[in-house]
């Protein structure tokens, strides 16, 4: 009998520490999707480095910030932090040695990342991701920006405590979960919403104003990140809830494909979220209002197309867009679906700042394979072989034709001033600037 009784105790003891296993490897893995959903691997992993190990640099206003080294590694990492150091450091950018963390860790976003999520990443920043040991890099920032005690007055002004998330009273669940998503871990904001000179976000959440999620007032490595609210030229008005969701999926849809950092965006992140997760983003973001709400629609004007298979090309930058863009993008700017995007009615073109398009013609770019769209697109880099004038022509002819109304002429000066930045020199390949005619 007492054989019986010690049985069923020790039985129920291994029952219990297997449960609480089980238990434990499902928050870990439910954090590292939590980790995916907020890319903490895209900032935290220097190029060709180890996952989460930290170095990589960001050019800032200030100078170069190098990411942080988050594994569990106890001398270099995040080792000795407990749950509470660490909640301290995601959602209020305060170290455990008490110094305020630069804001190009997007903090007030995932200060609305609940308690629960928030133990989740703990767990698998902890236990599911391995210690490395490598030394953080110290970020190039002059004297005296590089003190970090006025950084802790900037965050008491500018990044005021932003409480966990709370659904509106009556809201429809799939809105509130794309709400949180986009607010909090995907912190979507920390690019695509513009910034004042003190350097924060003139908007935290679409409740600031339209500000939120309205696009990039300045480049970030060279690029500017879209207007996602509901504007008809440059914004998503004219996009469908389902084309809306094939880009975040996919990288690309009949409007436009991805490039620049958002690349990143979804080839470490949101090609690997839940379809539900992913309506719920799309979802949220086509319920965003426009920022000008008198932003004429795009129409159709078929008038260059008709000039240029006539072979008319007399028109400037005509013929450049001919020989080195059309075999792919058409002579009628309509692309090929899902594989060479339309430049016509493309919201990136019509963008007020052109930096993004200068970007791309300068180095060209690959739209990733994916899970559900797995053969890699790449457009060659055409800055070697075109100077100033030309990638300025180009680009304003792109900019004007087949009913697209851009902003101003673009000039040959601001594609000049782009091809100093390291990026873009780096990607443009193998001649170089001053072997181009014109291109000193």
């Amino acid at each position: 009998m007492k054989n019986g009784i010690l049985a069923l105790v020790l039985g129920t003891m291994a029952f219990a520490a297997l449960a609480d296993d089980s238990s434990a490897a499902d928050l870990v893995k439910r954090g590292e999707y939590l980790a995916r959903a907020g890319d903490c691997v895209a900032c935290h992993t220097g190029k060709g480095g180890q996952p989460f190990a930290g170095g990589l640099p960001m050019a800032t206003p200030i100078g170069t910030i190098y990411s942080t080294n988050i594994t569990p590694d106890k001398t270099n990492g995040i080792g000795n932090y407990s749950y509470d150091d660490f909640q301290k450091a995601v959602r209020h950018g305060v170290a455990k040695n008490g110094e305020t963390l630069y804001p190009a860790m997007p903090y007030p976003s995932y200060a609305v990342v609940s308690d629960d999520d928030m133990k989740a990443l703990y767990a698998y920043f902890m236990h599911g991701v391995a210690p490395v040991a490598q030394a953080n890099k110290k970020s190039d920032i002059p004297w005296p920006l590089s003190m970090r005690w006025p950084l802790a007055i900037w965050r008491g002004i500018f990044a005021p405590e932003v409480k966990a998330f709370q659904p509106a009273a009556q809201e429809d669940p799939v809105l509130a979960r794309g709400r949180y998503l986009v607010e909090g871990l995907g912190h979507c904001g920390a690019c695509h919403t513009p910034r004042s000179l003190t350097m924060q976000e003139k908007a935290l959440n679409n409740s600031d104003g339209n500000d939120y999620l309205s696009g990039s007032n300045a480049p970030i490595d060279g690029w500017t990140a879209s207007n996602l609210r509901g504007d008809n030229r440059d914004g998503l008005g004219r996009w469908s809830e389902s084309d809306l969701r094939q880009f975040l999926r996919d990288g690309r849809n009949d409007h436009t494909a991805v490039f620049g950092g958002m690349t990143d965006v979804v080839v470490h992140s949101l090609q690997h979220l839940n379809d539900d997760d992913i309506t719920a983003i799309a979802r949220y973001l086509k319920s965003l209002g426009a920022k000008d709400p008198g932003q004429a629609a795009f129409s159709v004007d078929d008038a260059v197309a008709k000039a240029l298979w006539k072979g008319d090309d007399s028109q400037t930058g005509a013929s450049l867009y001919v020989d080195s863009c059309a075999a792919c993008h058409k002579t009628d700017g309509s692309g090929y679906q899902r594989f060479f995007p339309a430049l016509r009615g493309n919201p990136v073109v019509l963008a007020e700042d052109p930096t993004s398009l200068i970007h791309i013609v300068l180095t060209g770019g690959t739209v990733p394979g994916v899970q559900n769209a797995p053969s890699p697109i790449t457009m060659p880099a055409f800055g070697w072989r075109l100077n100033d004038q030309q990638v300025a022509d180009v680009v304003n002819f792109i900019r004007t034709s087949w009913g697209n109304r851009a902003g101003k002429a673009v000039t040959a000066k601001q594609v000049a001033e782009l091809r100093k930045d390291e990026t873009v020199q780096h990607n443009i390949g193998s001649a170089s600037i001053a072997e181009l005619p014109g291109g000193e």
